[in-house]
């Protein structure tokens, strides 16, 4: 009986089918492309390449906790020392490398990197056309041939010249290099960063002695020294974590399709059962016959789905390479457990909804078999009411916990992630209960105009409790996943813009050009010196504290003379006074669990240095950017790289701010009014981001549509009887489709209904945490991309139950209501 079950209702199988080995697919997919990003290869050196021994000052603080070393990257690495450099200078030869920003004044203006000449051969630079720098005035960098010979305006940090590209080499990947002459490089950047040493690095470790400043590099350690030393580590971390979430997200979505189809599919099935036990089956042979079916099914929609999953990881890897998600050598490998686990994942969804749903169908009674009316009667189970209650109470209790213990982890991208399907899977199994009030509130309006199409849609979708559900199932989560996410995205974006409005008090703000490396105090003075100008400047720098004696956090921090700080920014004080601030204390978040006002803590600063400061006020953390604040004494070497500008009452802004622009020309400084800086640092989401997004929700979302028209095929094709009686009735088949078609669109805007309330949840309590974070937002729900989405499925749903009726309707209706199931 199975085996010719498996024949006789292969529309609903194969429907079931596709929804299982999509799932799988998906799941596999993801699975290889999180184990290939845990063994990756180490880094090998590039800028250092050819060096035999580099010689490299501290760039990372080590502290001892009781459970082992921690390490973090300094803010400030240190340079190496000159009396370390004069010893090794004095015994082996050497090559001084020095790193220092360079702007090509060009256009948009390109950022390089500038380094003295006779380093280049070690990263494998080799001249192409011209000859290296020779003199002042003199450059090397990457380009045409062409370029030879001609005056390229360049800023650094000693301002902005003509300098005359003498020679031109071949493009890098790890960096975007510009060539100096190596006395020209000495001046404007007089710090030694690396040190070449031509010798064994038993003679270098001797020369240098134990001395906790400096690194010996050799062999593949290397890598230390290049630009961005853990390019591929933090690329693979970030990786990791995508796909993580990725595919919990995929997971999430392929159990709860698979599990609604398999339910629907033995729903439709009543009458099927009834005549069975009419015939004499068993509750036990019905659900072992079903079971089997779907045992049967389960193995086959696996394994076709760990087939697909392996060709859609290597699509995903090329994705990742090609959007800068992945380093350019990252492949899928050859893996076996994600296949273990998507096969068994599949198998064990497709037994446990069949099992779930067989319970059920093992309790029908033989009288079934007699009934003609599909109306549900009892849609909901003693099992729904449980399940769906408690995880909808558990999603909203796990919400304002969060809300009022940890606010701030509300703003993270996992956690809103994966916030949304507790309440997806709870109003899903609590949908029966509110499809029907709904279907009959949206219907209400079409019922009343002429003709029976209207009574009949509202009708039929509220009958069919069950059907509605199923198919209003998929659009739900792509709904709620679409506005959850980028509801959740846009309204903490909102938080962040209105944050930085609401605590900047300057008129004009002033940022920095990354090649001046900062603004130097005699620029300062000039600025101060415009009639009616009160400037604060700030630099960028870092703070780190041993949590809990094991975790060592990195703390964003600003130094600043605290005489300027109230003056422009309006800092949200929790506690204390910003006044107190000097140079042997700091003021913190609270993110800083447990710490008090006069409290002492140990810090290490930006450069390493330990330091114990007393706390004289708390700042609400907000959403993250409000860090700690010190004074410029505990950012030793750390230029300012900011200005703010406020103007005295009655002083002439107009003036001053040209006068401002006068004074920091020179300097290549941006210099903005107070509403272009906040237009300026509204948060926007990256090309990376986007495209997180898409492997995020992209995937997801067109899985469901494809589950949507799977399941709408699969409702469609078991109403055939349906529509055979309209036509009997006298119902056209230009009626039959309208009819068909209107009823589709009901229902997908049900499951819209249903996630746009997910979605308004999931966003208030959004909302909610960043009220607890004092920082004022507004409910910002993804109107254009739930309008999008909506119209998407709706496209899907008619066409996936148009076309199937079409089919139906070209055999003659009376052999259509007399056709066996």
């Amino acid at each position: 009986m199975t085996l010719s079950t498996l024949r006789t209702r292969w529309v609903t199988l194969v429907g079931t089918f596709v929804a299982l080995a999509l799932g799988v697919a998906l799941i596999a997919t993801m699975g290889l492309g999180l184990a290939s990003t845990l063994d990756a290869p180490q880094q090998k050196p590039e800028r250092f390449a050819a060096a035999p021994v580099v010689v490299r000052g501290a760039d990372e603080l080590r502290v001892h906790s009781p459970t082992g070393d921690r390490t973090r990257p300094l803010a400030q690495p240190r340079g190496v020392a000159p009396r370390i450099a004069t010893v090794l200078a004095a015994k082996v030869p050497t090559i001084a490398d020095r790193s220092f920003p360079v702007r090509v004044a060009t256009g948009d203006g390109d950022s390089l990197v500038g380094h003295p000449w006779s380093i280049a051969a070690f990263g494998g630079y080799r001249l192409t056309a011209g000859h290296e720098p020779r003199r002042p005035g003199e450059v090397v960098l990457a380009g045409d041939p062409s370029l030879v010979g001609k005056a390229l305006p360049v800023r650094t940090s000693a301002g902005l010249s003509n300098r005359t590209v003498s020679g031109v080499v071949a493009p890098a990947r790890f960096e975007e290099a510009i060539f100096f002459a190596d006395g020209e490089a000495a001046k404007l950047s007089p710090r030694i960063d690396n040190l070449v040493v031509r010798a064994a690095p038993d003679v270098v470790r001797t020369l240098v002695g134990p001395n906790a400043d400096v690194q010996v590099l050799t062999g593949d350690d290397r890598h230390r020294a290049d630009p961005e030393p853990d390019r591929d580590r933090d690329a693979l971390i970030a990786m990791n974590a995508l796909l993580g979430t990725a595919g919990g997200v995929t997971t999430f979505v392929s159990v709860f399709v698979v599990a609604s189809t398999f339910a629907f599919a033995v729903a439709q099935r009543r009458r099927e059962i009834g005549l069975l036990r009419t015939a004499g089956a068993t509750p036990r042979q019905v659900r072992s016959m079903m079971f089997m079916e779907a045992a049967a099914v389960g193995v086959l929609a696996s394994i076709a789905g760990c087939a697909l999953g392996s060709y859609g990881a290597r699509w995903l890897a090329r994705l990742l390479v090609d959007e800068r998600l992945a380093p350019p050598w990252f492949t899928v490998g050859a893996h076996s457990w994600p296949y273990h686990v998507a096969f068994w994942t599949g198998l064990l969804v497709a037994l446990a909804g069949v099992t779930v749903a067989t319970v059920r169908a093992g309790r029908i009674r033989p009288v079934e078999a007699l009934r003609e009316a599909s109306v549900d009667s009892k849609a909901m189970t003693c099992g729904r009411w449980v399940f769906g209650a408690g995880l909808l109470a558990t999603g909203l209790g796990m919400a304002l916990w969060r809300m009022l213990s940890d606010p701030a982890d509300a703003l993270h991208r996992k956690t809103y992630t994966t916030q949304p399907m507790l309440l997806i899977t709870a109003v899903a199994l609590l949908a029966p209960i509110l499809v029907r009030p709904l279907t009959r509130l949206l219907a209400w309006l079409p019922a009343q105009l002429p003709g029976a199409t209207g009574m009949l849609v509202r009708e039929n979708a509220a009958a069919g409790v069950r059907r509605t559900a199923a198919i209003a199932a998929p659009v739900l989560v792509t709904v709620a996943l679409a506005g959850s996410l980028l509801g959740a995205t846009a309204t903490i974006n909102e938080a962040k813009a209105a944050e930085i409005g609401d605590q900047t008090r300057a008129d004009l703000i002033v940022q920095a050009d990354d090649a001046a490396g900062g603004f130097d105090s005699r620029t300062i003075a000039q600025v101060r010196q415009v009639p009616g100008a009160t400037v604060t400047a700030s630099a960028t720098t870092a703070i780190y504290t041993l949590e809990e004696g094991t975790a060592l956090i990195r703390s964003e921090a600003h130094a600043v003379d605290p005489r300027d700080l109230a003056v422009a920014r309006k800092l949200p004080v929790r506690s204390g006074d910003l006044a107190g601030l000097d140079d042997n204390s700091i003021v913190v978040n609270d993110e800083w669990a447990q710490r008090t006002v006069g409290e002492r803590v140990d810090v290490w600063l930006g450069d390493g240095t330990k330091a114990s400061l007393r706390i004289v006020a708390v700042v609400a953390a907000g959403t993250g950017d409000n860090g700690v604040f010190v004074t410029p004494h505990n950012a030793v070497a750390v230029a300012p790289d900011r200005l703010d500008v406020r103007w005295a009452v009655g002083a002439d802004a107009t003036a001053g701010a040209a006068a401002v622009r006068a004074v920091l020309e020179p300097t290549g400084a941006q210099v903005q009014s107070r509403t272009d800086w906040i237009q300026s640092q509204y948060p926007s989401n990256s090309r990376q981001t986007r495209v997180g997004y898409l492997v995020v929700l992209g995937i997801a979302l067109t899985y469901t549509g494809i589950a949507l028209g799977n399941t709408m095929v699969m409702a469609t094709s078991d109403r055939v009887r349906d529509l055979a009686v309209l036509r009997l009735a006298g119902a056209t088949k230009r009626q039959v489709l309208v009819l068909v078609g209107v009823e589709a669109l009901t229902v997908v805007v049900v499951g819209a209904v249903l996630g746009t309330i997910v979605t308004a949840f999931n966003v208030l309590g959004i909302w909610g945490s960043l009220a607890a974070l004092s920082v004022r937002s507004t409910v910002v729900l993804p109107w254009q991309t739930l309008a999008t989405t909506l119209g998407a499925c709706a496209v899907v749903a008619v066409v996936a139950s148009v076309l199937p009726a079409i089919a139906a309707l070209r055999t003659r209706p009376v052999e259509l209501a007399g056709a066996r199931e």
